[in-house]
């Protein structure tokens, strides 16, 4: 579910990233939030991105992620690591002038954040949903796409690209999901309008709309193992999506391959999207 992830850092015969294509984003300059460990999505982009040429720059919200993501990511010579917490807009407004320092430019902005508080996720979403929950999951989930492209538009050139991470629960109701699925909807209409603002300065702005996937973050959704053991025999592909699927939808999407793709919610979920009910037998 969008920063829902499932772990599975594969090596085979085409490398750890997976494929590669011919240095898609080969002097290509991006910043990749939301690595939280080997399990998240943002760092399964990250190791695609690297491995396809760009130069990356990460953040992290507190010192308890950067225990854990500042190991990982070090091995990819990223050009700085920065604290930043979306939910202030001192910490937004720091880290674009320290990336500001590093680069003169940004090419790929990655938008890999979301939170609610658990009790927003549990029972009925009439009762979970407070002011509180809602005010905290709109500002960090959805708010903080347009917090942090403004405060780089600076650095953003024609050409860049705005990459966010999605679920279908902003699109219909995934019984669990509750004020998620209301603050990924936000976040995908605020794709919409941004894409069209930035338009006339050439910057793309997308969203991907992942399939469910095991990662820290869906840990706090209730049904989410359930939900993984038969989701794969009921998407028209019968199988679950990986990180690495994503990864390379994102490659598309922040390549030239796609320099005429503005304002989409892809989806990569196994087709699952498609579907209404399972079976009529």
């Amino acid at each position: 579910m969008s920063e829902t992830e499932t772990g599975s850092d594969r090596a085979d015969a085409t490398g750890a990233e997976g494929p590669r294509l011919g240095g898609l984003l080969r002097g290509k300059r991006a910043l990749v939030t939301g690595v939280a460990n080997e399990l998240s999505i943002a760092w399964a982009i990250a190791r695609a991105f690297h491995a396809e040429g760009a130069e990356l720059v990460f953040t992290y919200p507190g010192e308890a992620i950067e225990r854990r993501m500042r190991p990982l990511v070090e091995p990819l010579g990223p050009r700085a690591i920065l604290a930043c917490d979306v939910g202030k807009d001192q910490d937004i407004e720091r880290t674009a002038r320290a990336v500001g320092e590093v680069w003169d430019r940004l090419d790929v902005l990655v938008h890999s954040i979301a939170f609610a508080p658990r009790a927003a996720l549990e029972g009925r979403f009439v009762e979970g949903t407070t002011r509180e929950a809602w005010n905290v999951a709109m500002e960090v989930s959805a708010y903080s796409l347009v917090g942090l492209t403004r405060a780089f538009l600076p650095l953003l050139r024609p050409g860049s690209s705005v990459l966010s991470l999605t679920y279908f629960g902003a699109e219909k109701v995934v019984r669990g999901y509750n004020l998620m699925g209301v603050a990924k909807a936000a976040l995908e209409c605020a794709t919409r309008y941004l894409a069209d603002d930035l338009g006339q300065d050439g910057i793309r702005v997308n969203t991907i709309s992942a399939g469910p996937i095991k990662t820290l973050a869906a840990a706090g959704i209730r049904g989410m193992r359930t939900m993984l053991s038969e989701n794969a025999a009921r998407t028209p592909l019968r199988r679950n999506i990986e990180q690495e699927d994503v990864a390379r939808a994102a490659l598309y999407l922040c390549s030239d391959l796609a320099r005429n793709v503005t304002g989409e919610v892809l989806h990569v979920d196994a087709g699952q999207n498609v579907l209404g009910v399972i079976s009529m037998g």
